[in-house]
């Protein structure tokens, strides 16, 4: 029965009927020690000439993921499987993630990295080439509050959801992040000293992708503790104020509110206050430390390499820490 495959332009049918074979064995159609299908039948089920079925035996013979024997034939030797890993976008803390993830696991799994930058089209685009092609899917959404129908078209058991997810998700593994509850609660530890400043500023810039929820529990928080506050929808803070906190969501606007604050000869932690979303290992050295509100990135790397590793279901909200620096 001939297969129902097309060969396109992009490339060699030679390399075409390698990554469909490839695929096959990835998704266990043909398994470890097993043999493969002859040439001749694989030359009638995909219409190609034998010559082309034999050199894409041989692209996967030097891959080593297929081996022949005489009487044998050809027959599957490595089962390797693919891991797709789809981010939001790079960061020093989402390279934490990374390395943290492909560490825990042996060389018997291949990670394809991918980074959608909060676009939706881009996010779609990338997961449905994506779907059918992978053994295992580990996603962040690129919208905390919207669930991707594409995600209906993956087995629950293969794909996992990381960071994102104020969802219904309860048929999907997850790893997330509590923007609403965990940051007040990280913001309570640091009351005492977020007393001594006349007033908070909550940075959020209105084209920012982080999860409006943070801005409704920063509110809450000051009104529990009578704290004078304000979000600012600017994407650059232009004027350091004395005696203001400021908590800010990127790198770019540490970086910024520090250089503002020199050029007016102010100093962060004495005149100023500054605490960051999501730590990196900058944050340790500027000035004398900035204070950062983070999860466990590498932990969570960790925990996502244990669901592969394991197939066990996990639904797990990450703790948000306090690192305590001398910023504020």
């Amino acid at each position: 029965m001939k297969e129902k495959v097309s060969f396109g332009q992009q490339s060699t049918k030679v390399k075409q009927l390698s990554d469909i074979i490839e695929q096959d064995i990835m998704m266990g159609k043909y398994k470890t020690d097993t043999s493969l299908p002859s040439i001749n039948y694989l030359s009638k089920a995909y219409n190609v000439s034998r010559d082309t079925v034999f050199k894409a035996f041989s692209d996967l013979r030097e891959r080593k993921l297929i081996d022949s024997t005489p009487g044998k034939g050809y027959y599957v030797t490595n089962r390797q499987e693919k891991i797709f890993l789809l981010l939001d976008e790079y960061s020093p803390f989402k390279n934490t993630l990374y390395n943290s993830f492909v560490r825990k696991l042996s060389t018997s799994y291949k990670v394809d990295l991918w980074f959608h930058q909060y676009n939706e089209h881009i996010f779609n685009t990338i997961l449905r080439e994506a779907i059918g092609r992978y053994n295992y899917y580990v996603v962040m959404n690129f919208d905390n509050e919207k669930f991707s129908p594409l995600f209906n078209k993956i087995n629950p058991s293969r794909l996992l959801l990381l960071d994102f997810g104020k969802f219904e998700k309860e048929n999907y593994s997850y790893i997330c992040q509590n923007f609403d509850d965990e940051f007040y609660n990280a913001l309570t530890q640091l009351t005492g000293r977020l007393k001594r400043y006349r007033k908070i500023v909550f940075q959020l810039p209105v084209d920012s992708k982080h999860p409006r929820a943070s801005a409704d529990s920063f509110r809450q928080y000051c009104d529990d503790n009578e704290l004078i506050s304000e979000i600012s929808g600017l994407e650059d803070i232009t004027d350091v104020e004395k005696d203001v906190a400021y908590i800010v969501i990127r790198q770019t606007d540490v970086v910024n509110i520090i250089k503002r604050s020199r050029e007016n000869g102010m100093k962060c932690g004495r005149d100023f206050g500054l605490v960051a979303y999501n730590d990196t290992p900058a944050y340790e050295v500027i000035d004398d430390g900035i204070t950062s509100l983070s999860i466990d990135w590498e932990y969570m790397g960790k925990q996502a390499a244990r669901f592969i590793l394991t197939g066990e279901k996990i639904h797990e909200y990450l703790h948000t820490e306090v690192r305590l620096r001398k910023s504020v």
